[in-house]
């Protein structure tokens, strides 16, 4: 029987609520057999920085770097506004991207039938919606030296970030995008600036070369970013996998986000190169924020959280058909009109976040009969 080191952060806010419906998702898996998983749980984010004064403790992500997959709740809020910028909640979020080496950034935007209606573009615009963008985490324009604001002779100050990308990046997010066209529909989206930007330039002809070399039984297109942002609103379903810088893949992403009508439905993961035995570092989270304003009242919303672990069942653990299993009842529990506050249509049937895991662990059990 196979065993996997999960390590758990719920983080801040609403984190520790929508944790304990993974926990319970955990729990229902080990207990049915065929795989274990070994659970531990630490503190990231603001709730670290209360107890050890920093953002992630350097023990905290000894265990992160020892684990086969990390699942984060959120972290931040308005607590810890006036702590210094690098202890600040997020910094603890910023070190796991980094120290784990996680470069590639997964955001799938879903829209399930059942809430097409929610969207703010048409239902025929956006029911069935099923689209990934693979966003480059760890180059570009975020990370690139020179980063400064200067004051000149003349007084005035002058801001500078540089954007930097070389070959050798460009081609490893590539790389996971078109492996993961392969197992969705084959087609691959790749959005820059070339018409303005020297590294746009690099970013073409580099995956380009790298399609011709190695992907050419994928479709390949290349589209300027800022077309890309119109077209995601204008017919997101022409897409099937979007791959793109840091800087781009921020904004894409959480475009992509609202056509689906709520970022409490959306997971997220992200990946670092696969190791000799194809295992790869992975961080797994929702797209939601830490929701300060409802924490602790028992209304959040733990799709995203719990899908962020289908994603982890998939892309760390190889356990493909659990994946499916958790995303289809998520899909059913839907269709039955159960929805948490943050989705509440007319005449759906309001639920707490224990009762949305309930609901959907339910809906496993009845797959699994």
């Amino acid at each position: 029987m196979p065993t996997h080191k999960l390590l758990l952060l719920p983080g801040d806010g609403i984190g520790p609520e929508v944790m304990a419906e993974v926990e319970r998702l955990v729990s229902w898996l080990n207990a049915r057999g065929g795989v274990t998983f070994n659970v531990e749980t630490d503190l990231v984010g603001g709730c670290a920085y209360d107890a050890h004064g920093q953002a992630i403790s350097d023990e905290t992500m000894k265990r992160a770097l020892d684990a086969d997959a990390v699942m984060l709740g959120a972290v931040g809020g308005p607590k810890w506004d006036g702590v210094a910028y690098d202890v600040r909640p997020e910094a603890g979020l910023l070190r796991l991207r980094k120290d784990m080496a996680l470069f590639a950034n997964l955001r799938p935007a879903i829209c399930y039938p059942a809430l097409a209606d929610a969207s703010s573009l048409k239902r025929e615009i956006v029911d069935g919606l099923d689209l990934m963008i693979v966003r480059e985490l760890t180059g570009g324009v975020y990370f690139g030296e020179p980063k400064e604001i200067v004051t000149l002779e003349n007084g005035q100050k002058r801001a500078v970030d540089t954007q930097i990308y070389t070959t050798g990046e460009i081609e490893r997010i590539a790389t996971v995008a078109f492996e993961l066209a392969r197992k969705r529909n084959n087609k691959v989206a790749s959005s820059e600036k070339r018409n303005v930007m020297r590294s746009g330039v690099l970013w073409h002809d580099t995956v380009a070369a790298l399609h011709k070399r190695e992907y050419s039984d994928v479709e390949l297109t290349h589209i300027l970013a800022d077309n890309c942002a119109m077209q995601l609103v204008r017919a997101p379903k022409q897409f099937d996998v979007i791959v793109t810088d840091n800087l781009f893949g921020d904004m894409l992403s959480d475009e992509a986000a609202m056509l689906t009508g709520s970022l409490g439905m959306l997971p997220s993961a992200s990946l670092g190169a696969a190791d000799a035995s194809g295992k790869r570092k992975a961080l797994y989270e929702p797209v939601h924020g830490s929701a300060p304003d409802i924490a602790g009242q028992g209304i959040a919303n733990p799709i995203a959280m719990l899908a962020s672990f289908a994603m982890a069942l998939r892309y760390s653990f190889d356990l493909g058909r659990e994946a499916d299993m958790v995303e289809q009842a998520i899909a059913d529990v839907l269709d039955k009109g159960l929805r948490t506050g943050d989705i509440m249509q007319e005449g759906m049937t309001q639920v707490a976040t224990t009762g949305m895991g309930e609901a959907i662990i339910a809906a496993m059990e009845a797959q699994a009969a």
